[in-house]
């Protein structure tokens, strides 16, 4: 064969696969048909779609820079790492997620009596139940169950349509949430949902005064069926080693054990305490939707790291009432009770809003 045939066939050959390796990108960027939905009917779709199983490879990316101690390292890689998740969804309670970050790969079972997390690595199998608080784990960045959550509590006047895309290949309308409160300190979270089931197939979270999202996490692939319940369920293999998990519910009873409780009041800084069963009493929640701010004593292992790392961000700032420090929209917060010992104060709260709130738990500084 001559060699302007042999380069007349590399090149045909070197277009194909140009053209294969393009095409996901090229079908991302088809238009998406819209749909003329209300948006309160889409936010009831999403809703409605907590009971629609599927299985799909997502991708998170967080800029959350989170000043944790070394105690809690695994949060701050899950929420300021781009995360690959690889998903099998049968529902709330029965459901797997894999999946990789620079530190590792890990394996989250949840079933209806708990979790299992599987470090593939060490060979390592925790076990965890049911609990009323827990830390970010990597089922919270999937988006269907993201979107979901963050819409669950969404008033009507804070919703308005947007323009849909393709995501995943699919039709996904657009929503957008834009919290009412004044401490509030998420500017607006976007949601676009698969027309055909109510899926929130992406999510991004912004903060206020950002111009990118803090949070943005999306399917690039998806099958909207449940997957068989023997790819979500999980047996410790032969010669694992097996623990029992530690989580923030347990971080909080101790704290709860050896610490004075402060009386804390209906409202801080304009927003109502909720009712949270089964948490410690002397832990606080308050606010509704994505604006919601925590109270909760630290056992002084913790506080002590914690402290260290708030302090050591340049952008800490420091004053009689404590020191503080914004993370996009999440905000945090460390005060010291005297006797009582260090209180944390934390969540999608403006800077100026624990400052308010700080002042007004008791044996706070005004």
């Amino acid at each position: 064969m001559s060699g302007y045939g042999r380069g007349r066939r590399w090149a045909v050959l070197a277009a194909l696969v140009a053209g294969l390796c393009a095409l996901p990108a090229v079908v991302a960027a088809l238009p998406a048909d819209d749909a003329d939905v209300p948006a309160t009917a889409l936010r009831d779709a999403v809703l409605a779609s907590a009971g629609v199983g599927f299985s799909g490879y997502a991708v998170s990316a967080g800029g959350l820079t989170l000043p944790v101690s070394d105690q809690l390292p695994a949060v701050a890689d899950l929420l300021s790492d781009r995360v690959q998740l690889r998903v099998w969804w049968r529902g709330e309670d029965e459901h797997r997620v894999d999946v990789v970050t620079a530190a590792g790969e890990t394996g989250v079972h949840v079933d209806p009596a708990g979790t299992w997390t599987w470090e593939f690595e060490s060979a390592t199998a925790e076990r965890t139940g049911p609990a009323p608080l827990a830390l970010p784990a990597p089922p919270d960045l999937v988006p269907a169950a993201l979107g979901r959550r963050l819409l669950s509590e969404a008033a009507d006047d804070e919703l308005s349509r947007i323009g849909a895309r393709r995501v995943a290949g699919r039709d996904a309308l657009g929503l957008r949430l834009v919290p009412a409160a004044p401490a509030a300190s998420v500017a607006r979270v976007d949601v676009w949902a698969d027309a055909a089931t109510g899926l929130p197939l992406a999510v991004q979270v912004v903060a206020d005064g950002a111009s990118v999202p803090a949070l943005d996490t999306r399917f690039l692939d998806l099958d909207p069926t449940p997957p068989p319940a023997a790819v979500v369920a999980f047996t410790p293999p032969d010669g694992a080693r097996v623990r029992p998990g530690r989580d923030a519910g347990g971080l909080l009873a101790e704290a709860d054990r050896r610490l004075t409780a402060v009386p804390l009041p209906a409202e801080l800084a304009g927003l109502p305490r909720r009712t949270l069963a089964g948490a410690p009493s002397s832990v606080g929640v308050y606010g509704r939707g994505v604006t919601l701010l925590a109270v909760a004593p630290v056992p002084a292992r913790l506080a002590r790291g914690l402290q260290a790392a708030v302090r050591a961000s340049p952008d800490a700032l420091v004053d009689r009432r404590g020191v503080r420090l914004a993370a996009g929209p999440l905000g945090l917060m460390l005060v010291e009770r005297p006797g009582r010992g260090t209180y944390v104060l934390t969540g999608t709260v403006t800077l100026d809003a624990l400052a308010e709130a700080a002042g007004q738990v008791p044996g706070g500084a005004p």
